[in-house]
């Protein structure tokens, strides 16, 4: 494993830690200021319910306004009722309008000269039993958990009893226990619950990256030339579509180096074919016309014809065979792809073979076909097929004598068609059957280039079956002839 890979594994672990470890407090501040709220407001509702029956209480115990006025011994009797009950809670007589008519609360420390009515109202409304904040007289603008109830005589409203419920010793405690609550819930609480989650957290992380860091070092060492890098792909592994997709890709660019290379092979070996057997023609020609320059008085016309003639037959295998090996080299690049279609093979061998009847004619060998008339339509590239049937009758003429005989002839398999081209010329030793279909070769220097043989028709065979996904046999036996047969599947 190189440094720069365990750099690599290394920071990603630990950006993922800190980034784990800063989300952690985020949503540890929020969950702690959370149950705070939470908390706060739960002591308040509590608080409130459990002391929602003192207002009505003091008024029970004590007639703080009588005919409408406010009795000389309310506030003293209030106050030793407060004494009795809670001597932490401050009482407000209010007129029904909400404004202060009297209070039993610290000296000089009410602010406010009256109070809502709307959230006594609503309390009074609910018997106590929903949390409602009410103005707090010693703090404008704060609000309070208290206990209302109205002061009644003969059905009319004189007045409420407003009863804060969380005086001023009351907040002192209140202040210095939320104090020490906050500090055990975001200290020792919050701190071990973090600390918890952390070690978890990095635990899983560290799980997670090491497959992760397995990636990473398949694609650095392919990323370093080493093309046969893979990231092994095993069940329950997490990244296992990544490690899949990534050997895909590297299979595919591999593949597509190894046909570049090839392609790239099959250039030089071109240029380098080209310029060897080119020149063969070419020296011909050139001798031939370099004769007519320096003998054109001597010359007599016969011989003129004969070397212009000469000139001729070299220019055209030189056109022949400058488009053979382009046709072959298309092939071996993989730069043609068969256009397949459904036709009847019958058809086009009886098309190619009336093409090759004078030229047989000539020559003196028979042409025949043997074809069955229940062939089903087959699936190929009929362009392609016709230059096979064409470069194997091609090859089939070269070596049949005067008087041979070529047959074309198909054969009916359960999902093929064979279609066979067979001579009765002078066959092929059978040392020289393996090398048949390489190039340039001409077997057993039966013939020469300079007869209008390239010694590519049998490789081009080969190489258009190949894209068809078929192949091609031969059977020889000398001076008794040669055939070769191929498959075709039937059209579906």
């Amino acid at each position: 494993m190189s440094n720069n890979n365990i750099k690599g594994g290394v920071s990603l672990f630990w950006k993922l830690s800190a980034t784990f470890l800063i989300l952690l407090v985020i949503v540890g501040t929020a969950h702690m200021f959370l149950s705070i709220s939470a908390a706060e407001t739960f002591f308040q509702e509590r608080n409130q319910r459990l002391n929602a029956p003192i207002a009505q209480s003091i008024i029970k115990e004590v007639k703080p306004i009588i005919n409408g006025e406010i009795a000389d011994n309310a506030a003293d009797d209030i106050m030793h009722h407060m004494m009795a009950v809670n001597p932490s809670i401050e009482v407000y007589l209010l007129d029904p309008s909400g404004k202060i008519m009297a209070h039993v609360a610290p000296y000089k420390k009410v602010k406010l000269t009256e109070v809502s009515i709307s959230p006594i109202a609503e309390f009074i409304a609910t018997k106590g039993k929903e949390c409602v904040l009410g103005d707090d007289p010693r703090n404008p603008g704060a609000e309070q958990i208290f206990s209302a109830a109205p002061i009644e005589e003969d059905g009319e409203i004189l007045g409420y009893v407003y009863v804060v419920l969380a005086g001023e010793e009351y907040q002192s405690v209140a202040s210095s226990l939320f104090i020490d609550y906050v500090t055990m819930l975001g200290g020792r609480t919050m701190i071990i619950t973090l600390l918890g989650a952390l070690i978890v957290g990095l635990a899983a992380i560290w799980f997670i990256t090491r497959n992760l860091r397995t990636v990473i070092e398949g694609v650095k060492d392919f990323q370093a030339g080493d093309f046969s890098a893979r990231i092994p792909v095993k069940s329950g592994r997490e990244f296992n579509n990544v490690a899949v997709a990534f050997n895909e890709m590297a299979d595919t660019i591999e593949g597509n180096i190894e046909n570049l290379k090839s392609m790239e092979n099959l250039r030089r070996e071109l240029v380098g074919n080209v310029s060897h057997d080119l020149r063969t023609p070419l020296a011909v020609i050139h001798g031939y016309i370099e004769t007519l320059m320096i003998k054109k008085d001597k010359l007599s016309l016969e011989e003129r014809d004969k070397y212009l003639k000469i000139i001729l037959e070299s220019t055209d295998k030189l056109k022949k065979m400058v488009s053979e090996l382009f046709e072959l080299s298309k092939l071996e690049s993989k730069q043609v792809s068969p256009k397949k279609e459904p036709f009847f093979i019958n058809e086009l061998i009886q098309d190619v073979a009336q093409k090759y009847l004078i030229l047989a004619r000539r020559k003196g060998v028979l042409i025949q076909s043997v074809i069955s008339n229940n062939i089903k339509l087959v699936n190929a590239d009929v362009a392609l097929i016709e230059r096979v049937l064409q470069n194997l009758i091609d090859n089939a003429l070269k070596f049949t004598p005067e008087g041979g005989t070529i047959t074309i002839k198909t054969n009916e398999l359960e999902n093929d068609v064979q279609i066979e081209v067979a001579d009765t010329g002078v066959g092929i030793p059978e040392e020289q059957i393996p090398f048949v279909f390489d190039r340039y070769h001409i077997g057993d220097k039966r013939l020469s280039l300079d007869k209008n043989n390239t010694g590519l028709g049998l490789a081009i065979v080969r190489k258009i079956l190949e894209i068809h996904d078929a192949t091609i046999s031969l059977t020889s036996k000398l001076n008794q002839g040669t055939s070769f047969a191929f498959q075709l599947p039937y059209y579906q």
